[in-house]
């Protein structure tokens, strides 16, 4: 077989493995293996039918101990998060917006970052809201007897009382997080 024939067949065969290679490959970030991608469901309980107060507690990254019962009073926003996810990052700057609220506190929930990539993500924000560092699972296993966490990020709006008011899988728009707040306030 001459060179120039055995180049053809190699460069076909590189070319058909590139092709196989780029057809399995997710087509966005939102799609890669280990993100499942919320679609901005939104789930709302009537004041008769919230039921008892979510008693939610942990560590935050830096050692110090969170709880909701520290919030009562305030409408709280819990916000399962980690750093790389696409759709947290691009609601992190309206959280931010909303905690700066009296009425309002946001509280983060985060399974999956070490507390050097939860600060980063915090400084590259401007958090400064807690964030429970749930690395066990043990935050979102206290979740789960009320309302499932499908995906991340899921918030959830919990009234002055604790309440589980309302649960909104994936991005969370501004203007509907703000009509929940209010609505949890009444």
């Amino acid at each position: 077989m001459r060179r120039s024939t055995r180049l053809v067949i190699l460069a076909a065969v590189v070319v058909a493995l590139v092709l196989w290679l780029s057809a399995c490959a997710p087509g966005s970030i939102e799609e890669s293996p280990g993100y499942v991608s919320g679609d901005g469901t939104v789930t709302e309980w009537a004041v008769d039918a919230r039921g008892e107060a979510l008693e939610l507690s942990g560590v935050d990254f830096d050692g110090e101990p969170v709880a909701t019962a520290d919030y009562v009073g305030q409408v709280v926003l819990v916000n399962t998060w980690y750093a790389s996810c696409p759709p947290c990052r691009a609601e992190a700057p309206d959280l931010v917006a909303l905690d700066a609220r009296d009425d309002v506190q946001v509280l983060g929930v985060n399974s999956r970052d070490d507390a050097a990539t939860a600060h980063a993500f915090d400084r590259t924000f401007e958090v400064e809201y807690p964030s429970i560092d749930d690395s066990d699972g043990q935050a979102v296993a206290q979740m789960q007897g009320l309302v499932s966490i499908n995906a991340v990020p899921t918030t959830l709006v919990l009234d002055t009382e604790g309440r589980v008011a309302a649960r909104v899988v994936g991005r969370v728009e501004p203007s509907t997080m703000e009509a929940l707040v209010n609505g949890a306030l009444q």
